[in-house]
């Protein structure tokens, strides 16, 4: 069934929601709310429960379904720039949305599921979706412990997650397991379901208010239809691991952001030129400026950056609709090299942008009241994600000789 005729089904209403003019309107308001208090909730360890109340009553969480499919019909450019400007304003916020639009984006690629049309309807009612499936203890990341049985009960879970990132805050997740005959699945439940605990452990010392820590899954009960197979390296699923290695590029990108904002906003009501400096106020000291002018051309390239990036995840998300293998294959390489190339670059960028903040000032620039080193542990927390090294041999092999291997296996490209 094609993505057009499924809207014209009797079982699947199209629900006229906010345009996508409409959404863009809210974005940047929906910012400065989230940005009000951003530095004390870090240094109190306070989850933005507020936040994700915002965002849910905002409508954003539904950008990218496609207007008939009853969505405002946003791009992957729209998604990524929402996503660096709620960066700017806490990128804890716009890194735990990353598991809901990798979600949303499987959604309407695969709009003819059975299962995507009671999904889609959650997501444009607001409802946000988490998940996790990285385990400790394991002997390689990926190998997953948890186990689905069948008992005379029913189906039950049991095992615990790390990087739950984002479910502290959502309706719904989606937990990896294997199953008796080893058989590995995902099991899509709503978080209050009983036995789901969220522990909020995570110790990171950055991203500390993602809610990224274990979850503890104990005789959850599960039914057949919220079980689906796992599959990474399917054409969606490789589509979607580059969103989200974006999606990660564009969190730091809008902290490289927050970075110009509050150190510009520092230079012109607290800092002091040096006592050295000929000039009278910091904003005329000629080394203040190139600093600033440094910090402002480093965030610009990010932007252009993630923007590039995200038209290629446009066009391999358009080649799903035209159904030519050869294009689409074509199209998930570029789209994974291009975000592998971007990522490698923005974390010199943002981390060289995030320690220049201090040169703005002298020993005031360190106080806590300010929190500025908050940038610079965020954006090294993003890209401790994934190896960059691995990253960038990777690209440099397919230049080299072509090799594509790990460009196709929808992990972490």
């Amino acid at each position: 069934m094609s993505p057009s005729s499924l809207a014209t089904r009797p079982d699947f209403a199209v629900k006229p929601r906010s345009t996508l003019a409409e959404l863009r309107g809210r974005v940047q308001p929906l910012a400065d709310q989230i940005a009000a208090g951003a530095a004390q909730r870090d240094l109190d360890r306070e989850l933005p429960f507020a936040a994700f109340a915002a965002f849910k009553a905002s409508g954003l969480g539904a950008l990218r379904i496609p207007v008939h499919l009853g969505g405002p019909g946003g791009s992957v450019a729209d998604l990524i720039e929402v996503i660096t400007v709620l960066g700017e304003a806490d990128s804890n916020v716009a890194h735990a949305l990353r598991s809901h639009f990798n979600f949303t984006e499987s959604l309407i690629l695969k709009p003819d599921a059975p299962r995507v049309l009671r999904h889609l309807e959650d997501v444009i009612d607001g409802k946000l979706f988490g998940g996790a499936h990285t385990e400790q203890g394991t002997k390689r990341p990926g190998d997953i412990n948890t186990r689905l049985t069948r008992t005379d009960r029913g189906l039950r879970l049991n095992g615990r997650k790390w990087y739950a990132t984002g479910t502290a805050f959502a309706d719904i997740a989606s937990f990896s397991a294997k199953t008796e005959d080893d058989e590995l699945v995902t099991a899509l439940l709503p978080v209050d379901r009983k036995g789901i605990t969220i522990l909020d452990d995570w110790d990171g010392m950055g991203q500390r208010l993602t809610a990224s820590g274990g979850v503890l899954l104990e005789d959850v009960e599960v039914f057949d239809h919220e079980l689906v197979p796992r599959a990474l390296n399917g054409l969606v699923g490789r589509h979607c691991s580059t969103l989200r290695q974006l999606h990660l590029a564009a969190a730091a990108g809008g902290a490289v952001r927050a970075v110009l904002r509050e150190g510009l906003d520092y230079v012109r009501k607290q800092a002091r030129s040096a006592a050295h400096s000929p000039a009278e106020t910091a904003r005329e000291d000629h080394f203040v400026q190139k600093v600033v002018g440094e910090i402002a051309s480093r965030s610009f390239t990010i932007d252009a950056l993630l923007a590039e990036s995200a038209r290629a995840l446009d066009r391999s998300a358009a080649t799903f609709a035209d159904g030519d293998p050869h294009e689409l294959e074509d199209a998930l390489i570029k789209s994974s090299l291009s975000t592998a190339r971007t990522q490698v670059i923005v974390a010199e960028l943002a981390l060289k942008a995030a320690e220049q903040m201090f040169e703005l000032g002298g020993g005031s620039a360190t106080s806590r009241k300010y929190n500025f080193d908050r940038h610079w542990r965020n954006i090294r927390t993003v890209l401790n994600h994934n190896p960059l090294l691995h990253k960038a041999r990777v690209i440099g092999d397919f230049f080299l000789n072509g090799t594509t291997a790990h460009l196709e296996e929808g992990k972490v490209f």
